[in-house]
């Protein structure tokens, strides 16, 4: 099998399957989804969503928070990982949306990149969901299922998976494709136990056998 054709059954399979893919976080506009995809580092989407409706409810613009300060944040976040860091990002990153960017969230991967807190996979998140542009965050859900279904041959950096990704999936998909592989990622492609028998990609992942196998040991 030629690594094209390689992504166009593992894509059509999802087109078919998993057409309604959507992120799992709550959020309104940009600078909400900014917020959420912030909080949601090394955080499950479940709390985040529980945190969120208060937290957008006090701060409902970037002048909002930028006017607050590092406690009152922290009080509405502080069920959340990281907290206290978190806290301090939101605050700096919002300070700076109005200062450097007269509270508009930036739509080009670079720019927001320049904000506190803000890494490359919270930038692509925010241009593809915010900003429906055609972007590939890489987490650790879709760094793992991407190895593990052939698609990127054992990359060894989120960057690496991302491009390689962008390479072989339609521009028109990609987003999309972010969902479909992180969701796949998050309920049946575990990183520990996958549920290989519920899994309609098998034929297709390159170490399904090991699976198994340590699965009936």
């Amino acid at each position: 099998m030629t690594i094209k054709e390689r992504y166009n059954s593992i894509l059509n399979w999802f087109i078919t399957n998993k057409p309604d893919a959507e992120s799992e976080l709550i959020f309104s506009n940009p600078f909400e989804t900014l917020v959420a995809v912030m909080l949601s580092a090394q955080c499950t989407d479940k709390r985040v969503n529980m945190v969120t409706p208060a937290l957008f409810k006090r701060f409902p613009t970037p002048e909002d928070m930028a006017n607050s300060n590092f406690e009152e944040i922290l009080y509405y976040i502080k069920s959340i990982s990281y907290p206290n860091a978190k806290a301090q990002h939101l605050l700096d990153m919002a300070q700076m949306l109005v200062t450097k960017f007269n509270g508009i969230v930036p739509n080009d991967i670079d720019l927001l990149q320049t904000l506190p807190g803000v890494g490359r996979k919270t930038a692509n998140v925010v241009c593809a969901v915010a900003f429906h542009q055609a972007a590939m965050p890489v987490d650790t859900h879709v760094f793992r299922v991407a190895n593990r279904l052939g698609l990127t041959n054992n990359s060894k950096t989120p960057l690496e998976t991302e491009l390689k990704l962008r390479k072989h999936i339609p521009n028109h998909l990609l987003s999309k494709a972010h969902h479909w592989l992180l969701l796949h990622g998050r309920y049946t492609c575990t990183a520990r136990n996958p549920k290989c028998d519920e899994c309609g990609l098998l034929p297709f992942c390159k170490t399904a056998n090991c699976h198994i196998k340590s699965n009936t040991n």
